[in-house]
């Protein structure tokens, strides 16, 4: 359980997370701004995991307020490092 220090670190847990939720071409083809629940086709149960498991792997607290936070990679990888020590 460690936070994200850099927003290059915060991005491979993004990636990391949502490797688990939507493994495959899709992900691998999937860009820093692409809207992460449309390009990979989450419906909101797969959203929910990657959420967690998002939490689970940092240590940070997200709410159901930051989910719009979370919408493509580069958002995401913002939003932990900013979240994280400082």
């Amino acid at each position: 359980m460690t936070a994200p220090t850099t927003d290059e670190h915060a991005r491979t847990v993004v990636r990391a997370s949502l490797a688990r939720i939507a493994p495959g071409p899709e992900l691998d083809a999937l860009a820093d701004t692409d809207d992460v629940r449309d390009r990979l086709e989450l419906d909101s149960l797969d959203f929910l995991a990657f959420v967690e498991h998002l939490a689970r792997s940092t240590g940070i607290r997200i709410d159901e307020d930051d989910y719009p936070r979370l919408r493509t990679v580069a958002s995401a990888a913002v939003f932990l490092a900013a979240a994280g020590p400082s």
